[in-house]
């Protein structure tokens, strides 16, 4: 059953001042208490429908317990209590009773915050709980059946938690128990109905998170996130705030962020950098902070927004001054006027939870004013000493008691890396290069900063060198493996990720809050199962692996290339996706389409309750990006086969077209038909025709090219491989070579330049070669497969045998198939042929551990298979050679010299800053070449330039030179030396090797027998 917006009631709970007086000794309880129970941590379920020895009835025949809390305790308990009879009710169809009268009833529920709940310290005081290792912990709970907690009582579930946020997060992960996902309300998945609900005997705890701050950033939020909020929750607020007489509530108010409190806290996060696009939290409503405390959202302000104040506060509180610098964001001419602006926020901000951010950028989200780093560092340190003083002024305390943050972001990095130091206490919020790749970590041999160390990460981007804010582009393994490169650096003080508009990042963003919570808990080997486990909480079990296919793998399709930077340009620069070589951008979309033909046929399997989630979670991103690619590889055949003449561009620009409308159709059901427009302009999103970084003003496809037929009939014949066209090239055209090792068919193209269809011939010139038709007639154009008989092929030979074509008019064009079949059959390895031998990087023949460290397959973490990295991450460099730790691959050459090897690794940036990030590489027992994937480049600009390339197209090719002496077997070695380098893949290269985005596919292996 669904449930429906609605305003929240979140009014104030009233609050009784009686406290609990004998702290020393109800601590000393507490640590003394044998435990007498078995514990359960984590997501271990814990909640049956059956009811088993010492379970506690919930619910019985829709009939539920019901709930006592203390009048005392916090408000934000009391408002996750009131959701929790609403999911009861959801679940059961019954809502269950709320008091904080006295406890009476056979069964009932008992939830509170130690230290805060009379009810939960008496029970520790009678000795009917164990709270041992409980008290003192930081957003901590245990769930625990009691048996004769108190007279009357036969028995009751305790939810108790060590403090405000572990006994709401005691609260909601009930709720996930029962069957309430997170994202009910968000991405409208069902809650499925039970009579009968029964939490089973034990002490059930998910223990403390690992990092303290662990929250989302709304960002980029126009048009989307802004228009959906000011169509739904615009006028709500009936005491919005004023700019010079106007009104400012555009629906960002509290009755939008109550929603949000409450799926942060479902998910077990804590913070918030709440939407800054055009909205200021503090000032646009007033009750949106006192709700983020009421509710226990700590919250911050972004990276560019010091001192608790967003940047639009900014132009409202200088709109009415005067003077020749007054409305400047600079210190160094305004320190006054700034000074004042940001006290008053302190002033504001009063005891609530916050975790400031200090410093200063440019205003809009813009470097300072220009002079380098080393120019504005003092200027920096000066404004950050302003404003520490201001926090003690306000606060009359030390100002290291106040929770800071500096962010490293951008070109703050750079006043870092040139030695600027902030005080101790402060912490150090380091951040990716906005796609996904740490920056800078702490070094491991410098002492550990005082106030911790916190990293700023994006899911979603408005930037160069292209936004990506339309869908999900975040595969989990990428993600994986730079969070977890953080935390095993001690970056654990706050994770704070970029999500945009929230929708339709969904997965994401639950499995950011998962890992935040527990990153032991997650290898990369566990993503699968994560993403299993993910899909059965939000759809059942039933197609559950089916789901999580779907979604790995269109997070995968996305996140090797993201859709704004796909162009429909052509041939060699294209899409970048090659039309000519490997059958590249033609795969790329014949696999989404399969996904999407996967992603259909379970829709249809999907129980007409689950069909709403389905398609915001699953559906609607599959079908949009199939058909995006669809639309961008027929309109880049539209310009090929227009600048070719072919009458068939007409045909591409018609498939494009339709594209087109399809788009704007997925968009339009989403917004105004899905759940009667519930989420209107969250599909606003514009990513068709960007020409810059930032997104066109409107959806377009470049203009298609259209061909006016010659008179008549008139033949063209194209190849594989190849963008030119015979008989107009006066070269030979020549097929790629034809091997066993792997049998797999070429293919030319004829095609009419005409306006009358004609009939065409081929002839193949040996009985070997075969072709797909010997003959037909010829309206647009058509695909012919050539392909070799190998039983009747002369064996050890190389030849070329002539296909001839002949056309209109009696017009011949002959293809030159080369057939080989010299190479020998090989016992193991792989085999190169076409001047190139492709070997991913999980496909090795031997993998050889070091003394301190052990190779770490990451599944899915490549463009196209796998990565493999080091173990542990945080391993000093190793010396490649002898039997240190490597990789060996097999391959098999039929001739000798010069090749280049193609080394392919994820776009990893050196987070020492100076020591690089290194490889080495040989063929069989030549000296290791070191490689270095991340060389400084002393040029800012060209630097910045090299960075958006490679975090633009995931992956980082490096290329080293070698000789083959002999024919035959050899074994490529590659040397792990720094173990952050992530291999995806590895290319030897004797001059066959085409351009391509994702590299040539994977060459033909034997397995060795064993």
């Amino acid at each position: 059953m669904k449930r429906s917006i609605k305003d929240l009631n979140f009014q104030p709970v009233k609050l009784i001042t009686k406290r609990v007086s004998a702290c020393v000794t109800l601590l000393t309880l507490l640590l003394t208490v044998a435990a007498n129970c078995k514990v359960y941590a984590g997501d271990v379920p814990y909640v049956s429908t059956t009811k088993a020895p010492g379970s506690f009835t919930l619910a019985v025949s829709g009939k539920p317990a019901p709930i006592y809390a203390s009048p005392e305790d916090y408000e934000g308990v009391m408002i996750a209590l009131k959701s929790f009879q609403a999911d009861v009710k959801a679940v059961t169809g019954t809502e269950p009773a709320l008091s904080t009268d006295k406890v009476t009833g056979k069964e009932v529920m008992i939830v509170g915050t130690i230290g805060k709940s009379t009810l939960i310290d008496k029970l520790v005081q009678d000795k009917k709980i164990n709270l041992a290792g409980l008290a003192g912990k930081n957003e901590m709970f245990i769930a625990q059946v009691v048996k004769n907690p108190m007279p009357g009582v036969e028995n009751a579930l305790v939810i108790a938690g060590s403090d405000k946020r572990g006994t709401i997060y005691g609260i909601y992960d009930l709720s996930s128990q029962i069957g309430v996902s997170p994202w009910y309300w968000w991405a409208d998945v069902p809650i499925k109905h039970q009579s009968n609900l029964y939490v089973l005997a034990g002490r059930h705890t998910n223990g403390e998170p690992a990092i303290q701050y662990r929250g989302i950033f709304i960002n980029d939020e126009a048009p989307e996130f802004s228009g959906w909020a000011r169509a739904k929750f615009d006028g709500l607020n009936k005491n919005p705030s004023l700019l010079n007489g106007q009104v400012m509530d555009h629906g960002v108010n509290h009755f939008l962020y109550a929603h949000m409190f409450e799926l942060l806290l479902r998910l077990k996060g804590n913070f918030l950098w709440p939407a800054m696009w055009g909205n200021a939290f503090n000032d646009d409503d007033p009750d949106n902070p006192i709700l983020a405390d009421k509710m226990g959202i700590v919250m911050g302000t972004s990276h560019h927004e010091p001192l608790y104040r967003a940047q639009q506060e900014w132009k409202r509180f200088n709109a009415n001054l005067t003077g020749p610098h007054q409305k400047e964001w600079n210190f160094a001419t305004n320190a006054d006027v700034l000074k004042d602006y940001w006290k008053k926020s302190v002033e504001r901000e009063g005891n609530k939870e916050v975790l400031t951010t200090i410093g200063m950028r440019g205003d809009g989200d813009a470097p300072m004013a220009p002079g380098g780093a080393a120019a504005n560092r003092t200027l920096l340190e000066n404004i950050i000493k302003a404003q520490r003083d201001i926090i003690a002024e306000v606060k009359h305390d030390d100002p290291g008691k106040t929770p800071q943050v500096w962010a490293l972001y951008k070109e703050v990095q750079d006043y870092y890396d040139v030695g600027m130091r902030v005080p101790g206490d402060v912490e150090l919020l380091y951040c990716d290069d906005n796609w996904g790749n740490v920056r800078r970590l702490p070094d491991l041999n410098e002492p550990k900063n005082p106030g911790g160390y916190g990293i700023y990460y994006h899911f979603d981007y408005h930037g160069g060198p292209r936004n990506y804010q339309w869908l999900n582009s975040n595969p989990l393994p990428h993600a994986w493996e730079q969070l977890h490169l953080a935390y095993e650096y001690g970056v654990r003080k706050q994770w704070v990720v970029n999500v945009g508009d929230l929708k339709p990042l969904e997965f994401p963003i639950s499995f950011f809050m998962d890992y935040a919570w527990n990153p032991a808990k997650y290898t990369a080997a566990s993503l699968e199962k994560y993403t299993r486990d993910w899909a059965a909480k939000q759809f059942g079990p039933d197609h559950a692996a089916e789901i999580a296919y779907i979604l790995s793998t269109y997070g995968k399709y996305n996140g090797r290339r993201k859709p704004e930077l796909v162009n429909p340009t052509t041939i060699r620069s294209s899409t970048p996706y090659s039309l000519t070589d490997y059958r590249e951008f033609e795969t790329v979309v014949a696999d989404y389409n399969r996904l999407k033909d996967k992603a259909v046929a379970l829709g249809k399997k999907i129980p007409a309750q689950y069909k709403d989630a389905y398609y915001e979670l699953v559906l609607h991103p599959v079908l949009a990006c199939a058909n995006f690619n669809e639309m961008y590889l027929a309109s880049a055949k539209n310009k090929w086969y227009g600048d070719q003449g072919r009458t068939s561009a007409k045909d591409e620009a018609e498939l494009a077209d339709k594209d087109f409308k399809r788009d704007e159709q997925l968009a339009t059901y989403y917004n105004d038909t899905l759940l009667n427009g519930k989420w209107a302009h969250m599909m606003d999103e514009k990513h068709i025709g960007y020409m810059s970084w930032t997104e066109p003003r409107a959806n377009k496809l470049p203009d298609f090219v259209n061909v006016t037929p010659v008179a008549g009939p008139e033949m063209g014949v194209s190849v594989e491989g190849s963008a030119a066209y015979w008989p107009k090239e006066t070269t030979e055209a020549v097929l790629p070579e034809l091997t066993q090792y792997p049998k797999m068919a070429r293919y030319f193209e004829i095609f009419n330049r005409g306006d009358t269809p004609f009939d065409y011939k081929v002839e193949a010139g040996a009985p070997y070669v075969k072709v797909s038709s010997t003959g037909g007639k010829i309206n647009h154009q058509t695909r012919i497969w050539v392909s070799v008989d190998w039983a009747k092929a002369p064996k050890g030979v190389k030849k070329q045998v002539p296909v001839t074509i002949t056309g209109a008019n009696g017009s011949k064009v002959v293809v030159m198939a080369m057939v080989n079949n010299s190479i020998a059959v090989p016992v193991s390895g792989f085999v190169l042929s076409n001047g190139y031998a492709s070997m991913e990087a999980t496909h090795y023949s031997k993998m050889v551990n070091g003394t301190n460290v052990k190779w770490n397959v990451l599944p899915d973490r490549g463009r196209t298979l796998d990565g493999i990295e080091a173990l542990p991450i945080t391993a000093p460099r190793q010396e490649p050679g002898g039997h240190s730790a490597h990789l060996e691959y097999e391959v098999n050459v039929t001739d000798t010299g010069t090749v280049k090897l193609h080394v392919y690794t994820a776009p990893s940036i050196d987070p020492t800053h100076g020591k690089g990030l290194w490889y080495a590489i040989s063929i069989d027992d030549e000296t290791p070449q070191k490689v270095n994937i991340d060389p400084l480049i002393e040029n800012p600009m060209r630097a910045n330039s090299v960075m958006e390339a490679a975090s633009a197209n995931e992956i980082k090719e490096l290329i080293t030179t070698h000789h083959i002496n002999k024919p035959g077997k050899h074994i490529i070695k590659y040397w792990l030396v720094d173990p952050q380098v992530v291999l995806e893949k590895i290319v030897v290269d004797a001059g066959g090797v085409k351009p391509s985005y994702l590299g040539p596919p994977e060459s033909y292996r034997v397995m060795a027998k064993k």
